[in-house]
């Protein structure tokens, strides 16, 4: 079966229980994981959580089925969520499938790849597009009026009455991150002590006492400059995430998501195309077509596909190694701005 971001709960619905692997693919990796976190929450016993690498299931393709078939040590459910880069999983879905079509994986354990990178055109997706045990579903870069909607959807759940500017502000605040922005959500709901049953109007104040940091003095400068080459600027920035504590995971996904829009962009620009106009026409918040512009014209199509997949790598080692992830991440910066450096 094939979804979107946008119907892969309605999809579910109708196939009915039958479906035990879910492939969640495409380059908006915030997306697809709160996807799988939402199905996760729903089933009627989640159990334990197995997590694997996608260099795991290179190397030892078997391991996923053990894993989809076998107890846990209380012999309780348990579900299995892998994220995985390209075509990391394939030889290990390929097993799946071929166990699944001679009836050894009924009874089997929930199994949830997010494959960041991949597309509903891979090999991998090609495996399950025409089952119905399985479904595919395809998370494509939001926009800002899709996750200010999201960001409402939210608030409503969470008993808050949130008007649209104050939505929209937070949408830019976590520069379209869905998972973030429910963080802002839910302390926005304690703050104001507010639920479903006792619901709470928002206001500015309320925000700015909790809220996310903006843009311009949170994750983008530092993005900015790591993608943009800018080495003598990158070394104040580290210095300034450390000074004021930014999150290394957020700085991650912050580059991820930019990755995934200027692979967006770029392969809808033409040759000699008025770049302003190009990136108004396309829907670039104007405060940004000077970093965007830019950045497009370091970074080719080619060198972006290298990109993307990298980002989603760093992301899943500052998750395995919280304590160092600061370093990690200061490093992996000056990787890329040296090698941005070089693209003109």
């Amino acid at each position: 079966m094939k979804a979107t971001q946008r119907d892969y709960a309605q999809v579910l619905r109708r196939s009915g229980a039958g479906c035990r692997l879910f492939f969640f693919c495409g380059q908006d990796e915030a997306g697809a994981s709160t996807a799988v976190a939402r199905l996760i929450a729903d089933l009627p016993q989640a159990g334990e959580r197995v997590d694997l690498s996608g260099s795991e299931l290179k190397s030892d393709p078997a391991r996923l089925v053990d894993e989809a078939r076998s107890t846990s040590l209380f012999g309780d459910a348990r579900h299995i969520v892998a994220r995985v880069a390209g075509e990391e999983a394939h030889d290990a879905l390929a097993s799946w499938c071929d166990l699944a079509d001679r009836g050894e994986m009924q009874g089997g354990w929930p199994v949830f790849v997010i494959a960041t990178s991949a597309t509903d055109k891979s090999r991998t997706a090609k495996l399950l597009l025409k089952r119905s045990d399985a479904l595919v579903a395809v998370f494509y870069p939001p926009d800002l009026k899709s996750v200010t909607a999201d960001v409402r959807t939210m608030a409503d759940a969470a008993g808050l009455r949130l008007g649209g500017d104050l939505a929209e502000q937070i949408a830019r605040a976590v520069n379209l991150d869905v998972r973030l922005a429910q963080s802002e959500i839910d302390k926005l709901a304690l703050y104001l002590d507010a639920g479903p049953q006792s619901p709470r109007t928002v206001a500015q104040a309320d925000y700015d006492a909790v809220g996310a940091r903006t843009e311009e003095d949170g994750f983008m400068p530092l993005v900015n400059a790591a993608l943009g080459g800018e080495l003598k600027k990158l070394p104040s920035e580290i210095a300034r995430m450390r000074e004021v504590s930014l999150n290394p995971v957020g700085v991650a996904l912050a580059m991820e998501r930019r990755a995934a829009q200027l692979a967006a962009l770029s392969s809808r620009i033409r040759p000699g195309e008025d770049m302003k106009g190009f990136l108004s026409a396309n829907g670039v918040f104007f405060k940004e077509h000077r970093e965007i512009g830019e950045q497009l014209g370091r970074w080719s199509g080619g060198k972006l596909e290298r990109l993307v997949p990298r980002l989603a790598g760093l992301h899943r080692t500052l998750l395995a190694n919280s304590q160092n992830a600061e370093l990690l991440l200061a490093q992996e910066l000056v990787t890329i701005a040296r090698y941005a450096s070089t693209r003109r």
